[in-house]
């Protein structure tokens, strides 16, 4: 394991041999008194839905609602949500949620911050859409800092991170055809790594790993090489046979299990890629802004790509993406090439806006850094000594907890005491993407709701 990868993952095998134990006799830290739910004993702790309390019909006839007029590709927890302030999410009933997964890593300012709020109900009382024809000063404004604040010299939005992979597709092939004019067949083919999730749209799902997505929607767009994620020799060899227009990569993983690149994996590709004139792509969908305790997440290798891919936090819960480019690939592109009816729109950017800036203030980035530490560190502490615990690793506010068994049962557990999280990878890794202001005494509470909730996978073994 790399010296980078050392920063980013603590392997638990050897912790449970260590002096360290967990009391059998723990008690729940008091903060748990200012969550308004039932925390049950670990003994008492099943994967049951909660029981549903004085809007027990209400939650039933919209389950069946659902049921009958939407598309059924979600497999939903039982919970109707109603409301959310900071760090916290409320159902219908008033049961209060200690929210760790924000929206999927949306809701980086959490729920209902002011400034956000305001910069959304000012610009709503403005003007919300226009178009692309015609110009708008918050969409220049959030492009002006994404491009202050970057390698990037140029922007281009669209609506969600899927949008903005497939915007980085087409600019990586017509780059290609920019670069060799008089070829029949310019490199068009890509590379894409084992764990990987680039999107669901059909460019997008093309570069995304694992199978259970692609086949049902098979052909794909043809081209596209998985390798595996830190194999530095075949990136190296595929990359030099001058075939592959564009490698996309994710610093961090996260659909895929919270896995972390090596700088020497990143730096490899970055050369390569030099070499052979492909383009480097690096999708920070996810881990990006802020998320890795770093404004952008390939900031803590110090490799820079040519095209970056952005969605997720940027308009802290509205819908938005954006592919950061440098000249050299913005030159090659002409009017026509690409377009969206709402990306861009002045209500989202100003959103944006407000995110992009309370993020770069002094202090909040080192202050996402030192949570996550605090967190991780807090979650071997409580959770290594159990037997399932194979792994605790990520970077800043992006964490997984990876099992060797499914998660589910504890998410299940978690939700009913209070807590929501997610799960990644093959179903094993339990991910943590908390707001990014969430506190330290809310990290308390979520550590030890996890501990208590532990005993749910023992059924599952």
């Amino acid at each position: 394991m790399s010296s980078s990868s050392h920063l980013f993952s603590i392997n638990l095998v050897d912790f449970r041999h260590s002096r360290y134990s967990i009391s059998q006799n723990r008690q729940v830290l008091s903060p748990l008194a200012c969550l308004n739910v039932d925390v049950r004993a670990p003994d008492s702790v099943s994967s049951k839905p909660p029981a549903l309390g004085q809007n027990a019909q209400r939650v039933k006839e919209i389950m069946e609602e659902e049921n009958r007029v939407l598309v059924g590709t979600y497999a939903r927890a039982p919970v109707v949500l109603s409301s959310g302030k900071g760090c916290k999410l409320y159902d219908i009933d008033g049961r209060e949620y200690l929210d760790l997964t924000a929206g999927i890593a949306v809701n980086a300012l959490g729920h209902g911050d002011p400034d956000w709020l305001q910069a959304l109900t000012d610009q709503a009382n403005t003007l919300t859409h226009v178009s692309n024809i015609y110009y708008s000063v918050p969409q220049v404004e959030l492009a002006k800092r994404l491009v202050a604040s970057s390698f990037a010299d140029r922007v281009f939005f669209t609506n969600s991170g899927t949008e903005a992979n497939e915007a980085a597709i087409k600019f990586a092939r017509k780059f290609q055809r920019y670069l060799h004019p008089s070829e029949e067949q310019p490199p068009v083919e890509f590379i894409a790594f084992s764990n990987c999730f680039h999107g669901r749209t059909m460019g997008a799902l093309a570069l995304t790993s694992k199978e259970h997505y692609r086949i049902p929607f098979e052909p794909v767009m043809p081209g596209v090489n998985f390798l595996e994620y830190g194999d530095t020799q075949a990136a190296t060899k595929l990359i030099s046979s001058g075939k592959i227009a564009a490698v996309f990569v994710e610093p961090i993983q996260g659909e895929g299990g919270i896995y972390s690149a090596t700088k020497e994996f990143l730096e490899a590709l970055r050369t390569a890629c030099d070499c052979a004139g492909a383009l480097l792509v690096f999708d920070e969908v996810q881990c990006g802004l802020g998320r890795a305790g770093y404004l952008w997440a390939h900031e803590a290798y110090g490799v820079y790509p040519d095209m970056m891919t952005l969605a997720k936090p940027l308009a802290g819960g509205l819908p938005i993406g954006a592919v950061l480019t440098s000249e050299r690939v913005a030159g090659c592109i002409s009017y026509g090439d690409h377009g969206s009816t709402f990306a861009g729109s002045p209500l989202v950017c100003s959103a944006a806006i407000a995110v992009v800036d309370k993020i770069l203030k002094p202090g909040f980035l080192a202050s996402v850094s030192k949570k996550g530490k605090y967190f991780k560190d807090l979650l071997v502490k409580k959770l290594g000594g159990n037997a399932h615990v194979k792994e605790v690793r990520g970077l800043g506010l992006i964490i997984g907890i990876e099992l060797d068994v499914p998660a589910s049962p504890l998410v299940d557990a978690c939700r009913q005491s209070g807590l929501l999280i997610l799960t990644a990878g093959k179903g094993n890794v339990v991910r943590l993407v908390p707001p990014l202001v969430i506190s330290e005494q809310e990290l308390d509470i979520a550590a030890e709701i996890l501990l208590d909730c532990l005993p749910a996978l023992d059924g599952s073994s």
